[in-house]
């Protein structure tokens, strides 16, 4: 069905005057949209970004199929106002149980790109890998079949990360460091490569990597990601993105929704990298709440 609104419907949905011409929408439950976001805002500074986060329903990983499907849509149908080139479902249980069906819906006028675990590159150096993911994720048929499409030959085990996800969605230092602590003693000795399994995880990669020490590899896919969301809308990266004073059309984040609801940007987010830099992204287009 087409989903697209029309040249004058778009110029009225703008949120801002300074909006960019193009811009892409990430969907998730909480924060593990913001490392994709990030990603893609490295790669091409000049597209807008719309975050669409469901704390009212999150986490997603105890619900059923139909649940997750019902409101990963929910979270989707809100960013149409804001006609997103791309639609990123930054979430492994989202894009698992909802990739169908949003596909089903809104394609080929958006795109929808789904996550998932990096399996394979990291079988693909060699075992043993660790994978590290929610306690719903671990024993679930998704991981089995993941790892037995990308894994068979390669030592490969499953790691239950209990709370991780949880402790950063609260922003509590503390209990990430505990959770890591817990997680990386229930990983065998001699691990050479982990991926991590949920998109909250990537993080705080820096602690991770600090727990398990350099002689393990982390894959994530944010930047995978990332270049397939242009790949869809026609787009390459910005060879200037890291260019200092390099001009460019102004980009960043243009809206936040909560559960469907127009919100401020939380500064809480500042307590990742990546949230960082998203709110810098947005400098003087939005309020921050406390």
């Amino acid at each position: 069905m087409g989903v697209t609104p029309g040249p004058a419907a778009a110029a009225e949905r703008q949120p801002e005057a300074r909006a960019s011409t193009r811009r892409v929408a990430f969907v998730d439950s909480g924060l593990g949209l913001l490392g994709y976001a990030d990603a893609l805002h490295s790669l091409r500074p000049d597209l807008g970004l719309v975050l669409s986060l469901d704390p009212d329903n999150m986490p997603y990983g105890p619900r059923t199929p139909d649940e997750v499907r019902t409101l990963i849509l929910a979270s989707a149908r809100a960013t149409l106002p804001h006609a997103p080139d791309a639609i990123v479902v930054a979430c492994n249980t989202a894009s698992v149980h909802g990739l169908g069906a949003l596909r089903a819906e809104l394609e080929p006028d958006v795109p929808v790109i789904g996550t998932v675990p990096a399996i394979r590159p990291a079988a693909a150096t060699g075992g043993p890998v660790a994978v590290w993911s929610t306690a719903a994720t671990t024993s679930s048929d998704y991981l089995r079949g993941l790892i037995d499409a990308f894994a068979a030959d390669v030592e490969t085990y499953a790691v239950a990360a209990l709370g991780l996800a949880e402790a950063i969605e609260a922003g509590d230092a503390q209990l990430v460091d505990e959770c890591i602590a817990y997680a990386a003693s229930q990983t065998p000795a001699g691990v050479r490569s982990l991926v991590l399994g949920c998109t909250h995880y990537g993080l705080v990669v820096d602690r991770i990597v600090a727990a398990l020490g350099d002689g393990v590899v982390v894959h994530d896919s944010p930047v995978a990601v990332a270049r397939q969301t242009l790949r869809r809308i026609g787009l390459e990266p910005d060879p200037t993105a890291d260019v200092a004073g390099a001009e460019r059309a102004e980009g960043g984040v243009e809206a936040v929704l909560l559960s469907g609801r127009p919100a401020a940007m939380p500064a809480s987010w500042r307590a990742y990298p990546a949230g960082e830099r998203l709110l810098a992204s947005a400098a003087g287009r939005h309020t921050l709440s406390s």
